[in-house]
């Protein structure tokens, strides 16, 4: 074989090699981050709706249930799904949150994925009812913590943090709160996907981009 045609054929196999390694990391699939300016009017109030980056959640101090206080800090640097329920909900609720426990039980013991699921009747949600319900699912301390609080508080995350709810409300005794929707918190505190708890194939969804979030981190 010429020389030349020799170092033709090693640049060929050089670049099909390159190709063969380069294209996986070149088509990744990359995950949003969500800002209030991208998300629907009618979830975001009227403050907030020009905000274009630099959406984070807010610190919180809630109560899990355990009776102990916990705080943003506890995820720090963590995944996260949240999600706002209420334990004597009948009909999307426990199939939301069972859902919520395939994601669980995909990522049990994994120290980076945890979940924050937040009572929307904190008034009659105490810790011990919370921790009989977090039972019923599986639900093991510290990587899925079931909260209650300041009622405030807690409807003040879910529509100006999480972004979860229509805006109407300001958590008094006759505001209230209802969602299938789980979002999808990334180490940064950084909203990267919401989904229908409710439904298969997003909580499906879910796992794949938990597993993206993993790869993104390292």
């Amino acid at each position: 074989m010429k020389p030349i045609t020799k170092r033709i054929l090693i640049l060929v196999v050089l670049f099909f090699i390159a190709v063969a390694i380069g294209y996986p990391i070149l088509n990744k699939k990359k995950l949003p981050v969500y800002n209030p300016s991208d998300i629907n009017p009618l979830l975001v109030t009227d403050s907030l709706r020009s905000i274009s980056g630099g959406h984070t959640i807010a610190p919180f101090k809630l109560i899990n249930q355990n009776g102990d206080s916990i705080s943003d800090q506890l995820f720090e640097g963590k995944i996260y799904v949240a999600d706002f329920f209420f334990t004597t909900c009948t009909n999307i609720c426990p199939i939301m949150t069972g859902q919520l426990k395939r994601v669980y039980d995909e990522y049990k013991g994994d120290s980076s994925v945890m979940f924050l699921s937040h009572t929307s009747l904190p008034e009659s949600d105490t810790p011990p009812i919370l921790k009989k319900y977090s039972l019923r699912f599986g639900a093991e301390l510290p990587q899925w913590q079931f909260v209650t609080g300041d009622k405030k508080e807690i409807y003040h995350l879910a529509r100006n943090s999480y972004l979860a709810v229509k805006t109407k409300g300001n958590g008094d005794k006759d505001d209230f709160i209802h969602t299938e929707n789980l979002m999808l918190i990334d180490a940064k505190k950084r909203i990267r996907g919401f989904y229908d708890g409710t439904s298969t194939n997003d909580v499906n969804q879910l796992i794949e981009d938990i597993d993206i979030l993993k790869e993104e981190n390292r």
